[in-house]
């Protein structure tokens, strides 16, 4: 609930702080040049709305889609030694961070991945690959889901939506405010708006969009020191470690999960340079160095 608020209220927080900024600017008073200028009050609502609430509804149907982009199997009712452990591991590890049980699944991927997502601490959903259970030992892959009961526990999901509804909001309205700018200025369109607006609007709601995204990947890569931490926490610290060498070791395989699900996952693409800015997750060595600086083993 809290996380929800928090939501709802940077939801307000954008509008009022950008209809504060460009009152002080006297951009309103631009926009309103001779009595057709464009209602931002109006449109800072639309990319609240839009921005916030695309955000909100891929949160709120993040298990469903899941599910389905991956393909997985929750285990309703464990049928092997594996399925036990699995559920029982995770059961005793969300009891540990204080939250609800969350939904265990199973998907098909030769990967080593999992995943976490949903849009409630206490109903989340978390999933391993195939090539996780074949290719690590227990004890790596007990440190791989307390990492990802650690996501839930730290309610990543929710915060990851609001940053990217934030930014979603500002994307919308900043590109379609410099495009009627442009449109008025350069292109001398005095009623409605002309061309000039529409290619400019697609052209900064993309670059505004790309920078977006560096932002969003930038708090990606900080949350998964973070659910390290938690893993090793839940886990133990060497047995963390362990799993992430693991993921190093296994770096040839390429990336199984779907796009939109790699920031959920415990590995991501190899990058370096302007890639890394893109990058859902930091690289391996450093995650492992992280652990290693811990002062106490967890």
């Amino acid at each position: 609930m809290k996380r929800i608020l928090l939501f709802v209220g940077t939801n307000i927080a954008v509008l009022v702080v950008l209809s504060i900024v460009l009152r002080l600017l006297g951009v309103d008073r631009i926009l309103d040049e001779q009595g057709v200028g464009l209602d931002y009050r109006a449109l800072l609502i639309f990319a609240a709305v839009l921005g916030m609430g695309g955000s909100f509804v891929s949160l709120a149907i993040s298990k469903w889609s899941a599910k389905r982009l991956t393909g997985a199997r929750v285990i309703e009712s464990p049928t092997s030694s594996t399925e036990i452990w699995l559920v029982e591991t995770v059961r005793r590890q969300a009891e540990r961070a204080g939250i609800g049980m969350p939904e265990v699944a199973v998907y098909d991927a030769p990967e080593i991945n999992a995943f976490a997502t949903g849009m409630n601490r206490n109903k989340a959903l978390v999933a391993v690959s195939s090539g996780l259970l074949g290719s690590m030992n227990r004890d790596e892959a007990e440190a791989v889901l307390g990492h990802e009961v650690s996501h839930v526990a730290n309610g990543d999901m929710v915060t990851l939506a609001l940053v990217q509804g934030v930014l979603n909001t500002f994307v919308i309205f900043l590109s379609r405010v410099v495009g009627f700018l442009v449109d008025r200025m350069v292109f001398r369109t005095e009623r409605g708006t002309g061309p000039g607006y529409f290619i400019t609007v697609i052209v900064t709601q993309i670059l505004f969009g790309i920078l977006a995204s560096m932002i969003v990947m930038w708090f990606s890569r900080r949350r998964e020191f973070r659910a390290d931490a938690g893993g090793a926490n839940l886990a133990g610290r060497h047995k963390m470690i362990a799993a992430l060498e693991r993921l190093s070791a296994n770096y040839g395989q390429p990336a199984q999960l779907p796009q939109r699900m790699q920031a959920f996952g415990i590995s991501g693409r190899v990058g370096g340079g302007f890639k890394r800015l893109f990058m859902s997750h930091p690289p391996l060595e450093e995650r492992i160095g992280a652990l290693r600086s811990i002062p106490q083993a967890a």
